[in-house]
């Protein structure tokens, strides 16, 4: 195996345990805690990359409620088929996770179910924080804290968590090169939409952050640097 260029002590969150594979399923249970209970009973949708698709399809399982999931072409197969067994309805829409959402949108409000979006919810980013809560409490030296961003929620939840129990941490955000979707904001000063998407991670592909996220990590985060597809690959 290649040594890492460092000399540093890594540690891994290993979040691929989760039940759902990812920390997603923290901020979909978190969501649906704290939705009126009779709201839930009409069902919940999500649109999705994959990740938060699988934890919200587990979280209306676990309540014994309808689930409707929309995703991009590009979403992995096997991913689909752990939502449908989970009893999740799945419809595949559109190239992106911009156009999928609009599409559950469009279906949240034709049926009264209960949205949850993958990022832009004070309640789903709070759930993410709770990585920064484990962190703090399990790696009490560390110094660095390197977090994969896709629209943003994980990084916003855990950098506000983390910034309350270690205000000195370094926190890093890692894109891809083919969806730079807060380091272009970052840039800019401002959120931004990205022309196009290049990146085949549909996990980490967004074109837009949310406001709010986008203000928590500009104040939060120490910077967002950008990886390719093929180092994602080959790591």
């Amino acid at each position: 195996k290649t040594p890492l260029p460092t000399d540093a002590r890594v540690t891994l969150k290993l979040e691929c345990l989760q039940v759902t594979g990812s920390f997603k399923a923290r901020g979909a249970m978190n969501r649906f805690l704290a939705a009126p209970r009779e709201a839930s009973a009409r069902g919940i949708v999500a649109a999705s990359g994959g990740n938060h698709g699988l934890a919200v399809a587990r979280t209306a399982h676990v309540a014994e409620i309808p689930a409707t999931i929309f995703l991009p072409a590009g979403v992995s197969p096997a991913k689909v088929a752990k939502m449908k067994a989970w009893g999740a309805r799945v419809e595949v829409v559109g190239a992106v996770f911009d156009e999928a959402n609009v599409a559950a949108l469009h279906h949240a409000e034709k049926t009264g179910a209960v949205y949850f979006h993958p990022f832009a919810d004070p309640l789903v980013i709070a759930g993410q924080g709770t990585l920064g809560l484990e962190i703090a409490g399990e790696v009490p030296d560390a110094d660095t804290v390197l977090v994969a961003i896709g629209g943003g929620g994980l990084i916003a939840g855990l950098a506000t968590a983390l910034r309350a129990r270690k205000p000195g941490i370094r926190i890093i955000g890692i894109e891809p090169v083919g969806s730079p979707t807060l380091r272009a904001s970052l840039d800019a000063g401002r959120v931004v939409t990205l022309p196009g998407i290049t990146s085949k991670v549909a996990t980490m592909s967004c074109r837009e952050t949310d406001p709010d996220v986008y203000a928590m990590v500009r104040d939060r985060v120490d910077d967002v640097v950008l990886v390719t597809d093929e180092a994602m690959e080959e790591a």
